[in-house]
């Protein structure tokens, strides 16, 4: 069902044995008569959550609720919020959100989660996912894509419960590992806070008006496909062309969410068919033009916040390991002991050449993983910047390879928008509209309230 009003979406900012948390307001609780304020500690017991202030102290059984007597100018600060979880960017920091907070308890930790109005949300969302100081185009058409992925998860979880129907997103047997990561472990809320979802950091992170121009100017508009809100992705940058839906999570195809080439037309002296492997080593170790194909200063200080300007090389790029590190990286991202890397064969690649099967061959052990999150996992420390790969041994000792380059394209799953290509299209003079219906191909713009 298409909401025909602005609905409130309930956001998982953190879980943790013990939180700490600053109320900046009067803020009240059901129940009690009076408000609270200042500085608090949340741990939870069999279930119960037990609260510590500086000068209240109560216990609750599974939630407490502290609702802002004025929602837009008292907020609350979170410490310790951790970012970019498993990604190479990985830090804490202390957050501060408007309107609801939720305490739940469970598994005897505690789980943050802010309740808050959708457009409030998409504000932060387009300053947390990329600076505030992006073009207006650019922050229009992120919003435009944010609201309809945050609707569209909303009606998948209405829809799984409904039916009660058990999210499955791992398949395994002795010669596959097949995996994706998408709505399996939120439960409790309709979205987290981290690049697993959206980059959600309340207000922290808008500190211009355009971010707010940006969501005021799009408010309530959404794609349409198929007669429902499009479950709409967005990643950094494709690396030339976007990749299809279906090899990225569920297999499912959605007409709106397939592969496009990223720019004006399709390229020339390139040969797509990334079945013929051929082909996807030529398109991975080239440099096709494509919009997200950039190296403008300008262009990138907006869309790349400051930890994502530690990567410099997003559109082609290349890490190299000795086999003693990719045999214990493996061994300790897959919790399998593969014994010396063999080979990395390529078994399957979507239409952007990212793998969407690997077959990670050892002495002792052979095994084909999948999707490509987990490729990029179970290769990388925290998250290879994307699938697109192509593997080159070196050297070799009685028949093991002494050295594995990988060279790679694009950085992140490259479904939907290319956020680095649609900053240099609205660089470029394209509108926002222009913008995301050359991502999302048969879609359709439409306010819904």
């Amino acid at each position: 069902m298409i909401p025909d009003t602005e609905p409130l979406i309930s956001v998982g900012i953190l879980t943790d044995k013990v939180i700490s948390f600053e109320l900046y307001g009067e803020f009240s609780i059901y129940g009690f008569n009076k408000t609270f304020s200042g500085r608090f500690t949340a741990e939870a017991q069999d279930n119960r959550i037990i609260l510590k202030g500086e000068s209240d102290n109560l216990e609750a059984i599974n939630e407490i609720i502290f609702e802002p007597s004025e929602s837009i100018s008292e907020s609350f600060l979170i410490r310790d919020v951790i970012i970019g979880v498993k990604f190479h960017w990985e830090r804490k920091e202390k957050q501060r959100f408007t309107h609801t907070l939720k305490l739940i308890a469970d598994k005897n930790k505690i789980t943050v989660v802010n309740i808050i109005p959708i457009e409030k949300y998409l504000t932060s969302v387009i300053s947390s996912e990329m600076s505030a100081k992006s073009s207006l185009e650019m922050l229009k058409a992120t919003a435009v894509v944010s609201r309809s992925w945050m609707l569209a998860q909303i009606e998948k979880s209405k829809y799984l419960r409904q039916e009660k129907i058990k999210y499955q997103s791992t398949f395994s047997n002795d010669k596959e590992l097949i995996k994706w990561y998408d709505r399996e472990d939120h439960e409790l809320f309709d979205v987290c806070a981290d690049d697993h979802c959206q980059r959600y950091q309340g207000v922290t992170k808008v500190t211009t008006g355009i971010a707010k121009k940006a969501v005021e100017e799009t408010s309530g508009i959404v794609l349409i496909s198929e007669d429902k809100v499009l479950d709409a992705r967005f990643s950094k940058s494709c690396g030339g062309i976007s990749e299809s839906f279906e090899n990225v999570w569920e297999p499912v195809k959605y007409k709106s969410l397939s592969a496009v080439f990223d720019y004006k037309y399709e390229v020339d002296n390139y040969k797509t068919d990334f079945s013929f492997e051929d082909n996807a080593v030529k398109w991975i170790k080239g440099n096709p033009p494509a919009f997200c194909n950039t190296n403008d200063v300008k262009i990138l200080n907006q869309i790349l916040l400051d930890y994502d300007q530690e990567t410099k090389d997003f559109y082609r790029w290349n890490i190299e390991y000795t086999q003693e590190e990719i045999s214990q990286l493996i061994q300790e991202k897959s919790g399998i002991d593969f014994g010396s890397i063999i080979d990395l064969i390529p078994v399957e690649r979507g239409f952007s050449s990212r793998l969407i099967k690997l077959k990670i061959v050892g002495t002792k052990k052979t095994l084909i993983v999948g999707k490509e999150l987990e490729i990029r996992r179970v290769l990388s420390k925290t998250h290879l910047y994307s699938s697109a790969i192509d593997v080159e041994k070196v050297g070799e000792q009685n028949g093991i390879p002494e050295n594995f380059i990988i060279y790679g394209a694009g950085w992140g799953h490259g479904v939907g928008l290319c956020q680095i290509g649609a900053a240099v299209m609205a660089e470029q003079g394209y509108q926002f509209d222009e913008i995301v219906i050359h991502y999302f191909k048969s879609a359709q713009l439409k306010k819904i309230y």
